[in-house]
């Protein structure tokens, strides 16, 4: 099935441009797709969450849980992913990442209660799970070493652009019915449309993956040489291609089926690289990145705009992380990933202190028993600038440059199963702070930004202290630590 995209470079060198880097670029951008359905399934919950309140009467505790329950699907698929890859290859996960989402739109979209409902959240997140471990995998495993931070940061551009498109269809379906929880086809809120939109991208997901080829690290781990030497020909060029396969080979080499357990080292029963894998993941999320695209129109809401201005500056924000994320996608072959994470931490650390500091100087009024900020004169426009540049720091930094680092940075014989765990846990941490936040933001969201805040200064010790650099470095240099 992969001859259409890989007949036309059959005859490039690695030091070709055009058709030598189209072809990579064209398979990894399949890849990526699984990128796509990740930010949509994420971020298609924020137009919803008013609607789905209003339709089936949840309290705050119960709606924080049904807008973070495809997180725990996401850490379930991510910690299987790994197993899934290296037993049945990179692309039958792709195709059923693609299933999953196919199912979590249908029937989230025809859900008849909140239980339903999170049922198929939690399906997609399975869906997300998947994709979040096998795209960084697949693009660093099929990347010339030359380009392979840009086209790894495919899957961050994927990522943002499917939040945006899903945020886009929010607005504009809850603008053409008139409101999230008016009805709009077929008896049908537009709410729920919301949700089936997304059997659009899904089943073209699993149709495109039918395009593109195995692995070549995959296929020869199978002892599937001479297909892992067509894809590395048309990859890499024919020049020294013994040399690589054979290279790859010996990185592979292996008594048992890969698990878990090899993992495992001196540091706290786990190799030094898989913590850092871990460290990564993790602040990436207790930055909070994911408090502004899961809440953010129930945010500005809260301090005084409508749902249509709400959703309209969602959309805006998401435009920003896009913008920057090509940025990032623009210099991380020429900066390196440390400088960028370093840039980044600095400038989420100041734009939430900001934050912090705004929200929570600002004055209240009691609603219902719930306290809300009032912001008024300067603060509601420093709040929107310093949530946008929060944006535009994690969006050339922490965003694209964590899933490069996860899919690259692990030995070819550990990198599933050790891009599983780092992934695992990064779902984990999604979901603490998604669950958390609605709690933190009736408690004072002056405080919840100030908790953000610290983390970006902590992120920025955690990367200065062990975070090495690993541009232009090849996949099989990579050992049990990462190279300077």
């Amino acid at each position: 099935m992969t001859e259409n995209v890989l007949s036309p470079g059959a005859n490039v060198q690695p030091g070709d441009t055009g058709e030598g880097a189209a072809v990579p670029f064209r398979i990894a951008a399949v890849a990526a797709l699984g990128g796509l359905l990740f930010g949509y399934d994420s971020a298609v919950i924020n137009g919803a969450v008013s609607a789905i309140e209003g339709k089936f009467q949840v309290e705050s505790a119960l709606l924080g849980f049904a807008i973070a329950s495809a997180l725990l699907g996401a850490a379930a698929g991510a910690m299987v992913a790994g197993r899934i890859a290296d037993r049945y290859g990179r692309l039958v996960t792709m195709q059923a990442a693609a299933v999953m989402f196919l199912l979590s739109a249908l029937g989230t979209g025809f859900a008849p209660d909140v239980e339903v409902l999170v049922v198929f959240r939690i399906v997609g997140g399975l869906g997300v799970g998947l994709a979040s471990v096998i795209a960084p995998a697949y693009i660093a495993e099929i990347s010339p070493a030359r380009v392979r931070g840009r086209l790894g940061s495919l899957q961050q551009l994927a990522i943002v652009t499917g939040i945006f498109v899903s945020l886009l269809v929010d607005y504009a379906l809850a603008a053409l019915a008139g409101g999230s929880q008016e009805e709009l086809w077929f008896g049908l809120e537009a709410w729920r449309w919301m949700f089936l939109a997304m059997c659009v991208p899904a089943l073209a997901y699993g149709l495109l993956s039918l395009t593109i080829p195995e692995s070549p690290r995959y296929l020869i781990a199978q002892g599937r040489l001479g297909e892992a030497r067509g894809v590395l020909a048309v990859l890499l060029g024919e020049k020294g291609l013994d040399l690589k396969v054979e290279s790859i080979r010996a990185t592979l080499a292996r008594e048992n089926e890969p698990s878990i357990k090899d993992l495992k080292g001196p540091a706290f029963g786990l190799l030094p690289i898989v913590w850092i894998g871990i460290g990564l993941s993790v602040f990436q999320q207790f930055v909070g990145i994911n408090v502004i695209f899961y809440y953010s129109s129930v945010l500005w809401q809260a301090v005084g705009f409508d749902e249509g201005s709400s959703l309209q500056i969602t959309v805006i924000t998401s435009v920003v992380n896009i913008a920057t994320t090509l940025i990032a996608i623009a210099y991380i072959d020429r900066v390196g990933r440390r400088p960028l994470l370093i840039i980044g931490s600095a400038g989420m650390a100041v734009t939430l202190a900001t934050m912090a500091v705004i929200f929570g100087t600002a004055s209240t009024t009691v609603v219902n028993g719930v306290t809300t900020p009032q912001l008024t004169g300067l603060q509601g426009p420093i709040a929107l600038i310093a949530a946008n540049l929060f944006v535009v720091a994690f969006g050339m930094s922490w965003g694209p440059v964590v899933w490069v680092l996860l899919g690259e940075a692990f030995p070819n014989r550990i990198r599933a199963a050790a891009l599983s765990l780092a992934a695992g846990a990064q779902w984990a941490a999604n979901w603490l702070i998604t669950v958390s936040f609605p709690s933190m933001k009736d408690f004072s969201l002056g405080i919840s930004y100030g908790f953000y805040a610290v983390c970006a200064v902590l992120s920025l010790v955690f990367v200065l202290r062990w975070v090495k650099e690993t541009k232009g470095v090849e996949l099989e240099a990579m050992q049990s630590d990462p190279v300077v």
